[in-house]
Formats: C-alpha cells, structure tokens, sequence
C-alpha cells in the first residue's frame, strides 16, 4: 500500500485537491460475500474502473467511485468542475478512466517491483451500474467459484471543503498470495 500512498501524495502534489489513504482491509472472501457485503452499504450508481491481469499470477482491481461526485473529483483532478448529469458522459468517463488507470498502476507496479515479475494490464475499462454489478464484473475473470484474498483501501479526495470517498479493490489468486508471502518471508 505504499506505492498508493506515493501516489495520492504525487496527485496532491500536481491536482487542486489534497489524496488521503483511508482504511486497508485485507479479507478472504468468496464473490457472493463480497456482493453481500457492499451490497448492505448505501445504495446507489457508482463508476468502476477497472483492470485485468492475466498470465502467471491473474488478478483483477477496481477503483470505485461515486457519480455523483463527479464535480468533486474532476476540480479536485483538473481543477474545474464538470456538471452533474444523470450519467457520466463521454469526458467524465475518461477523467474517471485516467484517475484510475494512475492509482490502479501504482499499485500493479508495486506488485511487479515485490514479485520480479511484469505484469501486463488490460485497458481500463470503465462502467457504471449498482455495487453488485460492478464486483460482478471484477470477478468476470477469475471466475464465480472460490475464495479469493479482497484488498481494499479507501482513498479520500478533499477539495474545496468538500470529500469524496473512492474504493481500490484488489482480487489476489492463491498462487499470486503464497508468492507474496514466499518474498515476504525472504525480507
């Protein structure tokens, strides 16, 4: 989680609003829990984007984030609000695309750094829909059946008097977590 600490503190650094690690929660946790889970949280449309790793060690991550703090998040980012509109148009979709494309690579080059292994990310893609559906789409490629270890770090973005909240979530196979524990180890 240092590298994601490294990079709030970068994005404070060159954006108009001031990035704050929040809680790290590690958990094991099978897809359906994991919808339980979030699903029990506050309703409503968040904004996903979100990577896919395959070869060796797949794994998935998300950043989540809420709509309807798009104007928040794009002066916090930019430094100039985008309006609200009922769905994210095509130039919020990309500021939520980029924004997470930097916090999900930080945290991918991290893993590559720990495990001397390079990784390949998908695009970002980004979507829209209820929690459930958004942690659906982050399993897609690990498939629906098994436990996996969940990261999660909350990141606040505090600009104007105002903050938002947004969610970095990992999914690490067991081969990719007993590598890590293998190096781990050797420290």
């Amino acid at each position: 989680m240092a590298s994601l600490e490294k990079c709030v503190s970068k994005l404070s650094r060159v954006s108009a609003g001031k990035w704050n690690v929040g809680a790290v929660r590690v958990s094991c946790r099978s897809m359906e829990e994991a919808v339980k889970e979030h699903a029990a949280g506050p309703a409503g449309t968040g904004a996903a984007v979100y990577f896919e790793v395959r070869g060796e060690y797949p794994f998935t991550s998300m950043v989540v984030f809420r709509p309807d703090d798009i104007d928040t998040i794009s002066r916090g980012f930019l430094g100039f609000s985008f309006s609200k509109l009922p769905n994210l148009n095509q130039a919020q979709e990309m500021l939520l695309s980029e924004l997470g494309n930097i916090l999900l690579n930080a945290l991918i080059s991290s893993l590559s750094n720990t495990l001397r292994r390079s990784f390949l990310p998908s695009a970002p893609k980004c979507i829209q829909g209820e929690t459930p559906f958004l942690l659906e789409a982050l399993w897609t490629s690990l498939g629906r059946s098994g436990r996996y270890s969940l990261v999660t770090v909350m990141l606040d973005l505090k600009c104007d008097e105002r903050v938002t909240r947004s969610e970095v979530i990992v999914i690490i196979p067991d081969n990719m977590e007993a590598a890590l524990g293998a190096v781990l180890e050797k420290q």
